[in-house]
């Protein structure tokens, strides 16, 4: 009940004001590269729309080919671009995620862009990833933690070339993410364990990857935006997407449609605005707000980020 309460205590960004940001509202984005993970469906899909129709070469990082090659027919079908292209990435599996980052950077020198938006939602607490991580937690942060750290030496190479403030990590959270256990997560509940299906259930393991993604985003905002890599979060609001398919009860208040359901995401990564706000959290539609205050904890921010250098190293990918 306290974690609902919570989560209702933030009605404006459930019910929110009229957006003063939209797509058309983007600058010019020719010459520039983006990747969106989870690019084929929901918010990522309508924000790829928008991109292209502002100009951007944008790779689709998803699971399926089949389920991109769709999007991507039906993406040229409605912006008239053919800059659309399909990069396989299973944030689930940590080897396929070094195989995206390769495959894209045989592609691509520059990376403006990076939107950490593909995710899972309360699905079963007995789900794991290929490595044995809590499915949501290895999905959601671990997976694009790694991402991030594979393709930031091309961000930072690409910041060189830009005016400053124009090369962005956009990490999707929730306003969920105020559920979180006090101090974000148990790091014994990250992995396979009787442990971690005693302590958590479906939301709250949702809950604490949320928090997660914003911890992970503040993180790469505190090394790198000495470089000029502009890191933020947000909450993109409720949105009706494949996310809600283990959670029907939420996913029954959520109507909100194309093009309100990506437009946070693509203020926090486009907008001028955003340039001077390293480190921003964002809520529908498209204003800056805060995230819960123990986000922001450098320590635990330094943490999290070396556990997940040191689990990779331990794998030899």
């Amino acid at each position: 009940m306290g974690q609902v309460l919570r989560v209702l205590s933030t009605g404006s960004e459930i019910w929110p004001p009229q957006a003063k940001f939209l797509p058309e509202n983007m600058p010019d984005l020719s010459e520039k590269v983006a990747i969106i993970t989870g690019g084929n469906a929901g918010i990522g899909f309508v924000a790829c729309k928008y991109l292209l129709l502002k100009g951007a070469t944008v790779y689709l990082a998803c699971r399926s080919q089949k389920k991109a090659d769709e999007a991507i027919a039906k993406l040229r079908q409605l912006t008239g671009s053919d800059k659309v292209y399909f990069v396989q990435c299973d944030l689930a599996n940590l080897p396929a995620v070094k195989k995206c980052a390769e495959d894209f950077l045989s592609k691509e020198s520059h990376l403006h862009m990076l939107f950490n938006s593909a995710g899972v939602m309360v699905c079963p607490v007995d789900q794991v990833t290929k490595q044995g991580y809590d499915m949501q937690f290895g999905t959601n942060v671990i997976g694009h933690a790694y991402l991030t750290m594979l393709l930031t030496p091309t961000l930072i190479a690409t910041a060189k070339d830009c005016p400053e403030g124009n090369v962005r990590v956009v990490t999707t959270s929730s306003n969920l993410h105020l559920g979180a256990p006090t101090g974000g997560f148990d790091y014994g509940t990250l992995k396979d364990s009787d442990y971690r299906t005693r302590k958590l259930t479906p939301m709250i393991a949702y809950s604490q990857s949320k928090w997660g993604n914003v911890l992970l985003a503040n993180e790469i905002a505190r090394r790198y935006g000495q470089y000029g890599v502009v890191s933020t979060s947000l909450n993109p609001g409720l949105i009706r997407t494949e996310l809600f398919r283990y959670a029907e009860g939420i996913g029954a208040w959520a109507a909100v449609l194309d093009p309100l359901g990506a437009v946070t995401m693509l203020y926090a990564g486009t907008s001028p605005e955003v340039a001077s706000q390293n480190g921003g959290y964002f809520v529908p539609w498209a204003r800056r707000s805060s995230a819960r205050s123990d986000t922001r904890d450098d320590a635990a921010g330094k943490r999290l980020w070396e556990y997940i250098e040191r689990e990779v190293k331990s794998m030899s990918l």
